[in-house]
């Protein structure tokens, strides 16, 4: 490990940075294996879509030229007069379809399983195909159904199909038929619906690919012949209006066209002819016994036949939302990743990276939203879960360290330092490597105690040690009591300092003041030994202070750090406490006298200039007293 623990920082941030970085890269890959294969943050993706989904939904207008005649539950009973109970006679199908060839529709599309013949009317089941074969665009619906059983050939479903490139001529398929129909007049296209995970349907399919043969969605196939352009892909992503499209109730059109129809007057056939000329017309079952509803971003029992009618005013009119390229939602994510790893590898405060990061949230979620009016699905959810994750797990980390780094600090300064300012260090932030290696002007003060030999020669060695720990706690006391800085006991000899590691203006008043009480707790200290019947002989201290620059900081072994001042200020007190023997118990050089001038609090009694060991020039030296008014 390093000799020091100023080596030590640089290697420390270092190692810190690259796990960090390596965490960053972890969460990355994660991502893009969610993005790209897991998705198991797509139901939560997609109900956010639906939030933007009915935000926008009053704003989309449905396709006026496709109308809906919905057989509901007020259809199902006005025909049970005339068609009996469900499932009605094809011909009442027929029926309808041949009065609204009147008014050339676009198409007629029948959600409507015809899927068993009539055996007890099949001419209503032929009048149904005939109707059909007489009206341009009818369209029929089919069933991809599970499973293998009652396979149907495909090679013949080409044409009703319409794949101008079909797949294997040998290929089946499980599929219903509108069997009761007849094949010949078939315009087919699926309708299974597609229902997510937490089953909301929101996808439609463009084609299902079976057994080598792309068989066409029923809404694919109109928008198709139509000549609308297809998104790509096998399915797309419905669009939702607030308001359906124009729907007529089976029942109360079938009697308008049908029993009422001679008596129909031109301004009444102008009507139906403005409602259903040109336009495409979609037949299907709403009632509650049909068992046809779904769960919608609208909301729960959407009706088949408008899902279908929705289906293809999408395709129609280019309205179905395109997922952006995944790799944008990809490099997003990325970005938001390396831009966390970077602020707290800079040591920006988590609060601050925090707030940029809901600001970039909100940002993302709008920008979202936005893209959903032009169409375009951006998946933000994804990266912005990776994102916060990561950012949680970098903030709850560095909190930890940091937590453990104050730790650190406290058990170390309490060593050094009064309680109350190791709580105002940690309070500040401040950490070893914070505080090591900063050259400051500080006080120094060295207390050697003098004539110690003949106060411990009658005292067994455990006795002495007792003795010396009473009076150094008394001058701790005193150090710590001026807000000075314990650095370490040398032998008989206390070092301390002010100015560090917490700022003081009055550095130098503060050692000063120290150095008199301390010079007044030793005559306590003695008259306390006397009391107790000791002899006190020659017992007393020597006091040295000197103010100037020197470096401070936690300087040591990994295993053994101490926070202690080093250089010339260090030694020159040293010395100064040195020449105090046989002069006064307390000298102060000039630099101190001059630090507390302003002060009212002393005055210096000169003693003059003394040599230096190490020094050229002579130094002044002061006996500090107190200020008598």
């Amino acid at each position: 490990m390093p000799r020091s623990l100023l080596q030590s920082i640089p290697r420390r941030k270092r190692s810190l940075t690259a796990w960090r970085g390596a965490i960053a890269l972890l969460f990355a890959a994660l991502m893009a294996g969610e993005m790209l294969g897991l998705r198991l943050l797509d139901t939560t993706e997609a109900r956010l879509t639906d939030v933007y989904m009915q935000r926008h939904a009053a704003a989309y207008k449905p396709d006026p030229d496709i109308v809906v005649i919905d057989i509901d539950d007020a259809s199902m009973t006005t025909m049970q007069d005339i068609a009996g109970l469900w499932a009605w006679p094809r011909e009442i199908h027929a029926d309808l379809l041949e009065a609204l060839a009147e008014f050339q529709p676009r198409a007629v599309v029948f959600d409507i399983a015809f899927a068993e013949r009539d055996l007890q009317r099949p001419k209503s089941d032929a009048r149904l195909s005939d109707a059909i074969r007489a009206t341009p665009a009818v369209y029929l619906s089919a069933v991809q159904l599970d499973g293998k059983a009652g396979l149907t050939p495909l090679a013949p479903l080409a044409k009703p199909f319409g794949l101008a490139l079909p797949g294997p001529d040998d290929a089946q398929a499980a599929l219903l038929l509108p069997a009761a129909v007849d094949p010949a007049v078939w315009r087919l296209g699926l309708i299974n619906s597609i229902d997510d995970k937490d089953g909301v349907l929101r996808r439609y399919r463009l084609y299902s690919e079976i057994a080598g043969w792309k068989l066409p969605s029923l809404p694919s196939r109109i928008a198709s012949d139509l000549g609308a352009a297809q998104p790509q892909g096998r399915e797309f992503i419905l669009r939702w209006p607030a308001q359906g499209h124009q729907r007529y109730p089976y029942g109360e059109l079938y009697r308008i066209l049908t029993e009422q129809r001679p008596s129909l007057g031109a301004q009444d056939l102008a009507t139906l002819d403005s409602k259903f000329r040109g336009k495409i017309v979609v037949i299907g079952n709403s009632a509650s016994s049909s068992f046809d509803h779904h769960l919608t971003p609208l909301g729960a029992g959407y009706p088949g036949v408008d899902i279908l009618a929705q289906a293809i005013d999408n395709l129609k009119n280019a309205h179905s939302i395109s997922p952006v390229h995944p790799g944008w939602p990809l490099l997003f994510g990325v970005i938001l990743l390396a831009g966390i790893a970077e602020a707290f590898a800079r040591r920006v405060n988590p609060v601050g990276t925090g707030t940029a990061l809901i600001v970039v949230s909100l940002a993302a979620l709008a920008f979202a939203d936005r893209a959903l009016e032009r169409n375009l699905l951006v998946p933000v959810v994804t990266p912005l879960a990776f994102a916060w994750t990561w950012f949680l797990t970098a903030a709850v980390d560095g909190y930890l360290r940091e937590r453990r780094t104050r730790e650190q600090a406290v058990s170390l300064f309490r060593r050094f330092l009064n309680p109350n300012v190791v709580q105002q260090i940690v309070e500040q932030g401040e950490t070893v490597e914070s505080l090591s290696g900063r050259t400051r002007d500080i006080t120094i003060l060295f207390s050697d105690i003098r004539g110690f030999t003949t106060l411990s020669e009658s005292r067994p060695p455990q006795e002495v040690v007792l003795l010396l720990n009473r009076y150094f706690e008394r001058q701790v006391e005193v150090v710590f009591r001026h807000g000075g800085t314990l650095d370490k006991f040398i032998g008989d000899c206390i070092m301390a300092f002010w100015g560090a590691p917490v700022d003081d203006p009055e550095h130098a008043r503060h050692a000063v003041a120290a150095a008199l009480e301390m010079q007044q707790t030793l005559l306590d200290f003695r008259r306390e030994l006397q009391a107790e019947g000791s002899a006190v002989g020659d017992f007393d201290v020597g006091i040295g202070v000197h103010t100037g620059p020197a470096v401070v900081g936690f300087i040591g072994a990994q295993r053994k750090l101490d926070y202690t001042a080093i250089g010339d200020t260090v030694n020159l007190s040293s010395r100064v406490e040195g020449l105090t023997k046989g002069v006064a118990r307390v000298l102060v050089t000039q630099e101190t006298v001059d630090a507390c001038k302003g002060t009212e609090e002393f005055e210096f009694e000169h003693h003059g200039a003394f040599a230096v060991k190490g020094r050229t020039a002579e130094v002044n030296l002061y006996e500090p007293r107190r200020r008598t008014t």
